[in-house]
């Protein structure tokens, strides 16, 4: 069954091409984890792959629309998914992003009752989160220790 979920729409405090630039190149996304998570952790500029309980997990980018929109797939994943970033200028200041996640995916009806809250609950803290790092601000249960050493 195909679901769509809309994560809610934030204001981040960078330019689209800023912000589009974090997410265009999947190695960044390495560089964010904690050191004792990146074992088994391999990416490329289109791809991330890691193994998670000895399953290889992997999400590759499908298309990339400079500084307005990259779209992200499963790459061997347990089930289908298909997750679109969008960089929007804010409508009152073009300095400032728009910043959307939509997600969709192929679940069964015992998989949608049981994630379908909890997905969106994490798309829309996943936008509070970028939020608040962009205006200074640590996200509410945000570890510091976990950020990478310089």
């Amino acid at each position: 069954m195909a679901v769509e979920i809309q994560s809610k729409k934030g204001i981040v405090s960078k330019a689209p091409y800023e912000l589009y630039m974090l997410f265009v190149d999947m190695r960044n996304f390495v560089n964010f984890l904690p050191e004792e998570k990146k074992q088994g952790v391999t990416a490329d500029y289109d791809s991330i792959h890691a193994e998670v309980q000895g399953f290889n997990i992997g999400v590759k980018v499908v298309e990339r629309v400079p500084y307005s929109r990259i779209v992200f797939q499963d790459d061997g994943a347990p089930f289908t998914f298909e997750v679109a970033m969008f960089f929007n200028p804010a409508p009152a200041d073009p300095f400032k992003t728009e910043f959307q996640i939509i997600l969709e995916a192929e679940l069964n009806f015992m998989m949608k009752t049981i994630l379908g809250g909890k997905l969106k609950d994490a798309l829309d803290k996943m936008v509070d989160s970028l939020v608040a790092m962009s205006e200074g601000r640590m996200p509410e249960g945000f570890d510091p220790s976990m950020m990478p050493k310089a």
